[in-house]
């Protein structure tokens, strides 16, 4: 409502200084009959209705297409200067063989002008991504100060152990939270599903816990990513917010981190790191177990440990609820998670 008031505001202020110059100009002669006034208050408003599009169909929160615009008027606006001279020097060159007015070059470079601001801004806008194997150091898109930020999934923040690792003071880079991901957390704690409810709130939860930390930043940020609708799917506008604002992926989600590492964006998986701060455990060393559930196989059983690391028990299907003394034969780790397989009883002296 305030952008339209100040457009509106603009719009009568300019056409009050247009009227108040005609006026003044020649109060004995009739704007029809003057030509010249007449074409100089047509691109009067002409412009004034040229710079209410552009400020209409720029992109909301599109910065890198408003930094393109005024360098396009700036590149624009340089060669249309050169232009002049080149006006100027065929009109004097030609001028036995047409009759050139003052008028007349002066319509030729206000007209030869607004063309080429315009082909400038229009070329800037297409190809502002490549500006920069042109003109060296000159880039339209956010550049990020200091240390690359850290940029947050739902699953890092629903899972918890990020707001652990923050009180190791490992993380000295600040955390970033798509406004999005915030959208995302609260649809799924006002979902009617019990389990994807405690997952939203248990995200706002440690969110909020974030927030208040001393020990790190955490900032929302509300810019949408670039080239993505706004019906994308969260993981797409991610990844692409990921690589616009030059900063680290931080996930659980495994498929998200390969696709993330496909368009060229660091990843920080935080079962990766769990992964390699857990402990080795070798084939032949004893394990305690709580057996949970059967297996898949008709003689295995599962347990877990305090990590939730799941462990498979040969010939423990029928020591459900017990904590039995197993031998590990094998563990499988990977960046989804991590598996032990032993064997119990019998079996495990064999």
């Amino acid at each position: 409502m305030l952008l339209l008031v100040v457009r509106f505001i603009f719009f009568i202020v300019f056409v009050a200084v247009l009227l108040s110059s005609l006026l003044n100009s020649d109060a004995n002669t009739a704007l029809v009959d003057d030509p010249e006034r007449l074409i100089s208050a047509l691109l009067a408003l002409v412009g004034a209705v040229l710079v209410l599009v552009i400020d209409i169909f720029t992109p909301k929160n599109k910065l890198s297409s408003l930094a393109g615009i005024f360098f396009g008027l700036i590149v624009g606006v340089l060669l249309s200067w050169g232009a002049s001279y080149v006006i100027d020097m065929v009109s004097f060159l030609y001028d036995d063989v047409f009759i050139i007015t003052e008028q007349m070059r002066l319509m030729m470079k206000l007209l030869t002008g607004v063309c080429i601001c315009y082909l400038s801004v229009s070329v800037v806008i297409r190809t502002k991504d490549d500006v920069r194997f042109v003109i060296p150091y000159v880039e339209f898109s956010r550049q990020t100060k200091g240390l690359r930020p850290l940029v947050l999934d739902s699953s890092v923040i629903v899972d918890g152990r990020i707001a652990d690792l923050t009180q190791t003071k490992i993380f000295d880079a600040p955390f970033v939270v798509p406004r999005f991901i915030i959208n995302e957390l609260q649809l799924l704690s006002d979902s009617a599903d019990k389990l994807k409810r405690s997952r939203g709130r248990r995200g706002l939860d440690m969110l909020a816990n974030l927030q208040s930390d001393p020990i790190v930043e955490v900032k929302i940020d509300d810019t949408p990513p670039p080239g993505v609708d706004d019906k994308a799917p969260v993981d797409q506008k991610l990844v692409a917010f990921s690589k616009q604002c030059n900063g680290r992926l931080v996930t659980t989600d495994y498929n998200l981190g390969k696709v993330a590492l496909l368009r060229e964006v660091d990843v920080v998986n935080i079962n990766d790191i769990a992964k390699a701060l857990k402990p080795v455990v070798l084939p032949g060393e004893e394990l305690e177990v709580r057996i949970i559930k059967r297996g898949e196989e008709q003689t295995q059983g599962i347990g877990y440990l305090d990590d939730g690391t799941m462990v498979v028990v040969e010939n423990a299907n029928n020591q459900i609820g017990n904590n039995v003394k197993i031998t590990i034969t094998s563990s499988l780790q990977t960046s989804a998670g991590r598996m032990i397989f032993g064997k119990y009883g019998n079996a495990a002296t064999q």
